[in-house]
């Protein structure tokens, strides 16, 4: 299928390569979305006309037939002048789209879940990838319109009961921890579903939480009864029954993969305030869960970064150095990724740590002193300025000099994150990915293990090594299976489909991978990582194939923005803009995609005959000459640096002193 429509959030289209199709003004959109709403079958004009338009123009036919010609042409670029429709067709007296030359998201959607009612009994994954499709509610820009209300209503329904299924199967397979905060919000925007409600107080009763658990259906009954007029069905007053007695039923489902839950629910129940532990023992405990937490992805990730900075807080206001140190310290979780998920967090966890890291008495602390200042290092990623590499350096040999394997994982794990403050390092983070994967296999570190095959399959794709990459790739997904680490996943995938481009892939089913794989990001708690990430790679690929950047509004291209836009502006003919942009444009951040980002830049000048700015690219970019630009991200490919040097050669006159 060549082209995407999508209802589900504001109407939109996508062309083969994943690129946003521009559809016009609000009337051609509602056209197309009117057309989706008839699934397939034939618009009359006197309908479309009744339902676009409170007061039509005289020359309304016409104006339906212009649109129409619009649309054709926006879905069909390649099409002959007088050649046949195959996307918005004619039929009798009207229109209709022709579902089988297009995909259209809600039938992508449906025909996910058709295989159980609502969701009901498929596998988790299954599920998370229906609802991944969804951008917003049904037809949200026509959410007033009549035509849309039908659609609307059964559309959402069946995302609401995708949602509890979704939930039910976290809680299946042992994850009621992870399901509680998407069920948190649900019940918030759909308070009159009971089985949200239901599903809730049985994940926090599950998570250990079970006076939250009541507080959850007291709310529940509440709501239903004082506000709705509904009486809470015999379900929720028997679970509210179940939990006050602390039911065994309650810790079992007809799976037998929750015996591991149950055992999670008791322990942490145990873990209570009447347990004897003080509160300097539950930060230390909250840290080592946090760790473990992290590695799970989703709502997991984004629980586990939340709460540590509030560990690390409540240790600080203990006033108690050491312990404060150890919280923060503990927190050695591998990190691949180079731009930071919580800026404003990582900013804080910066500033008490470097505040603990002054206080900490001189003496026996080598180790504290290793991890703190790793801590920085990890903290600092993708920050200008020279104070992570150092802290990364000075870590790395106390660590060296302690002998304590791990403690030198995590450090080493903070210079690779250092390692990117200028082009053609890619040599340097292969070293590093081995040296951790010699200590992991030798020391039992698991995490670890998958950090290094990560690094290295990263690194070997920068100079199109794809026998090695694929190699790491492989062990990575058979690891990440073994130790139920889901966002291993994420960056694998973006590697394949980034291998389909290196390898001299079809640029459509490249940009479909790649759509693919953004789609696995839906969710992962990794913003640092999605906001922009598909926007760029797809952009790489039309620049690599000689196509303009593409100029349609909201874009999201998040933080890459500042270096894509002179191209967009020369996309549009905007030169002189194009320059003044081109000529303020900030040096790229010392992150994965700083090659790529210089090489963007360079294109931009070459097109521009901006000279200075050639020179300033052609010195960062010539010690990555061996590379490919951005494949050591293991996400985007612009092609071969050293053909971007050329051309700038070329331009320049010469090679610049």
């Amino acid at each position: 299928m060549g082209v995407t429509i999508g209802v589900l959030g504001t109407t939109a289209a996508w062309d083969a390569n994943g690129a946003p199709i521009p559809l016009g003004g609000p009337r051609q959109r509602a056209l197309l979305a009117r057309l989706a709403a008839a699934r397939g079958r034939p618009v009359a004009l006197a309908t479309l006309v009744e339902d676009l338009w409170e007061d039509p123009p005289a020359n309304v036919a016409g104006v339906v037939h212009t649109y129409i010609g619009v649309l054709r042409r926006a879905l069909e670029p390649e099409r002959p002048a007088r050649g046949k429709a195959r996307v918005v067709v004619s039929a009798g007296s009207g229109y209709a789209l022709q579902l089988d030359s297009c995909e259209v998201d809600f039938l992508l959607f449906e025909e996910a879940l058709r295989p159980a009612a609502g969701g009901a009994g498929l596998p988790l994954p299954a599920l998370e990838e229906a609802l991944s499709r969804w951008r917003g509610p049904a037809y949200a820009d026509f959410a007033d319109e009549p035509w849309s209300f039908a659609e609307r209503r059964r559309l959402g329904g069946l995302r609401l009961g995708a949602v509890e299924a979704r939930a039910a199967e976290q809680l299946r397979a042992g994850q009621a921890v992870h399901a509680v905060p998407d069920l948190e919000v649900f019940v918030e925007e759909h308070p009159w579903r009971e089985e949200g409600w239901r599903l809730l107080a049985l994940a926090l009763y599950r998570s250990g939480r079970q006076h939250e658990a009541l507080e959850v259906l007291r709310r529940a009954r509440a709501l239903l009864n004082e506000k709705l007029g509904l009486s809470p069905n015999s379900v929720l007053r028997a679970l509210e029954h179940d939990i006050l007695h602390q039911s065994p039923g309650l810790d079992l489902d007809p799976a037998p993969s929750d015996a591991p839950e149950l055992v999670w629910t008791r322990t942490l129940s145990g873990y209570g305030r009447n347990s004897g532990v003080g509160s300097k023992g539950r930060l230390r405990s909250t840290v080592e869960l946090l760790r473990h937490l992290a590695i799970t992805g989703g709502g997991g990730l984004e629980t586990s970064r939340r709460q540590r900075l509030a560990a690390v807080v409540a240790a600080d206001g203990l006033a108690d150095v050491d312990l404060t140190a150890r919280v923060i310290g503990a927190y050695d979780v591998p990190a691949l990724w180079t731009r930071s998920d919580d800026p404003v967090q990582a900013a804080h966890i910066l500033a008490l740590t470097e505040k603990t890291l002054a206080a900490l008495p001189a003496g026996p602390h080598g180790t504290l002193r290793a991890r703190l200042l790793t801590t920085i290092a990890v903290e600092s990623r993708g920050l200008p300025g020279t104070r992570g590499r150092e802290a990364a350096q000075e870590a790395e040999e106390l660590a060296r000099g302690l002998n304590a394997p791990a403690l030198l994982a995590f450090a080493l794990n903070g210079t690779f994150l250092q390692s990117f403050s200028r082009s053609g390092l890619a040599p340097e983070r292969a070293r590093l990915g081995s040296e951790i994967l010699e200590l992991a296999g030798q020391h039992d570190l698991p995490t670890y293990e998958l950090l290094g095959h990560l690094i290295r399959m990263q690194a070997s794709a920068a100079p199109g090594d794809v026998a090695s990459a694929d190699h790491h790739a492989a062990e990575a997904d058979r690891l990440a299976e073994e130790y139920e680490s889901p966002l291993v996943g994420v960056f694998t995938s973006w590697y394949r489909a980034l291998r389909m481009d290196l390898t001299g892939g079809a640029p459509t089913e490249v940009a479909a991978a790649y759509r693919a794989a953004a789609g696995r990001l839906h969710g992962a708690g990794m913003p640092g990582v999605e906001r922009g990430a598909l926007a760029l790679s797809l952009l790489c690929l039309r620049i690599r194939h000689g196509r303009p950047a593409p100029t349609e509004e909201g874009i999201a291209w998040g933080p890459y923005r500042p270096w894509v836009e002179p191209l967009v502006l020369l996309a549009r003919g905007e030169r002189q803009a194009a320059l003044a942009v081109l000529r303020g444009v900030p040096e790229p951040e010392p992150t994965h995609h700083r090659e790529a980002l210089w090489c963007l830049i360079a294109e931009a000048a070459l097109q521009l005959g901006e000279k200075d700015t050639m020179g300033r690219a052609y010195a960062e970019l010539l010690p990555a000459a061996a590379e490919y630009a951005g494949a050591g991200s293991g996400f985007c490919n612009l092609g071969p640096v050293s053909a971007f040097l050329s051309r700038l050669e070329d331009r320049l006159g010469g090679r610049p002193e």
